[in-house]
């Protein structure tokens, strides 16, 4: 990578006129304007717009269109770390994703699109390790809380009994929040190329498909759809919709880590429900959704009273949201020895939290000490420790629970 003394920014927030982007640019400005740091956008209007809300008028901003290779080259070069909030990923992410990878530029991103990870590893790889550029997609409430928390699990798991786990479960519990226009976006966008792109389709579908070519897929099979009783947390469970993403992530670390759980490591992901009629409702809602989605007339009428890109939660939902997700790691040889950890926000876990979440992100890849050089890496395998520390000063804890 480029003398960080030639980059002319720390960090630079790209789609900071976005619902998410804004905010991340908002938690900079109030908690770390020290940095040397920068908005960019496709419209130079309504960046002018955001430093009048952000209060400061000094603040530089960057004009860059996605779709252009030029403008996001130009883009990239100006930063040591580019956070990126433009979505749907697969539609506006892969040319900076590129730059990037060709500027020794570190980056991350929020995207929940496993097809489009899928599809871009190959084409970004060796540019990103020869560049010395650390890419690391999903650093907001997918997959964070999972791939962290199951990080946290196994450290504790070793320090205290030699071992990691061959069986860990995450299960997500109490929450509050609302979704915004740019996520509901990305998942029609997944919807549509799942039922059109056959490619995509078998990414979609794939439990390993963000695994690296060169190694067998492991034991996991299809994340859960129907009702199942957990006996670790005595609770009737039903599927979790970012399951889709946050276990093919939860995979890729392991295999990122040389497979340091072992070739057989299993993991699933549910969500925790009252009782089994909830866990049934739970379970036909969301299969009535996925089959309304498929349909694309339907997803289209659907789509029209859904929140558009740009919306979100106010402010008072986004400070009084929280959530609760649990990862549970089964020891191999007695259950006396499985070790729990609680991963516990404040704020609305897709906003309030993960704006902040992603900023730590960036802030990490900008400043921390990290032990991997480039490539793509999960928020695990290239931040680890780091971020688990820094979540921490933004009331994103993980605390071990006695069982």
């Amino acid at each position: 990578m480029e003398a960080d003394s030639l980059r002319d920014f720390d960090i630079v927030v790209y789609g900071a006129t976005g619902f998410t982007g804004a905010l991340v640019a908002e938690y900079l400005q109030t908690h770390h304007s020290e940095i040397r740091w920068a908005i960019a956008g496709r419209s130079p209007s309504k960046l002018e717009s955001v430093k009048k809300q952000l209060g400061n008028a000094e603040l530089p901003t960057i004009e860059a269109d996605s779709g252009s290779a030029v403008d996001m080259a130009r883009l990239a070069g100006t930063a040591k770390v580019i956070i990126s909030t433009v979505g749907p990923y697969a539609q506006h992410g892969t040319k900076l994703l590129e730059a990037c990878a060709a500027e020794g530029t570190h980056y991350c991103d929020l995207t929940g699109e496993p097809q489009w990870m899928a599809a871009v590893f190959e084409k970004v790889s060796d540019m990103a390790e020869e560049s010395g550029a650390r890419l690391v997609h999903c650093c907001g409430f997918d997959s964070i809380p999972s791939d962290l928390g199951v990080f946290v699990a196994q450290k504790i798991m070793r320090e205290r009994h030699g071992v990691y786990a061959t069986h860990v479960s995450g299960r997500m519990g109490p929450s509050k929040g609302a979704v915004s226009g740019g996520t509901v976006a990305s998942m029609l966008l997944a919807m549509e190329q799942g039922v059109s792109d056959p490619i995509a389709r078998k990414a979609l579908n794939n439990p390993y498909a963000l695994y690296p070519a060169e190694l067998d897929p492991g034991v996991d099979g299809a994340d859960q759809k129907g009702v199942k009783w957990d006996d670790n947390f005595d609770s009737w469970t039903g599927p979790f919709v970012m399951a889709a993403v946050n276990s093919k992530v939860v995979r890729r670390s392991n295999a990122l880590a040389s497979l340091i759980y072992g070739a057989d490591f299993a993991y699933d992901e549910a969500m925790l429900t009252t009782n089994r009629r909830s866990a049934l409702l739970l379970a036909g809602g969301m299969g009535a959704g996925m089959l309304a989605f498929a349909i694309g007339p339907l997803r289209r009428m659907i789509a029209k009273k859904l929140p558009q890109p740009g919306e979100g939660p106010s402010p008072s939902e986004r400070e009084n949201g929280f959530f609760e997700f649990f990862v549970h790691a089964k020891h191999p040889d007695s259950t006396q020895k499985d070790v729990r950890v609680a991963v516990k926000g404040k704020r609305d876990p897709g906003y309030g939290a993960t704006s902040r979440m992603i900023a730590q992100a960036g802030l990490c890849l900008a400043f921390d000490d990290l032990d991997v050089e480039g490539g793509i890496w999960t928020p695990a395998t290239a931040l680890g420790v780091h971020l688990v520390d820094r979540l921490a000063t933004v009331d994103v804890v993980f605390d071990e629970q006695a069982l």
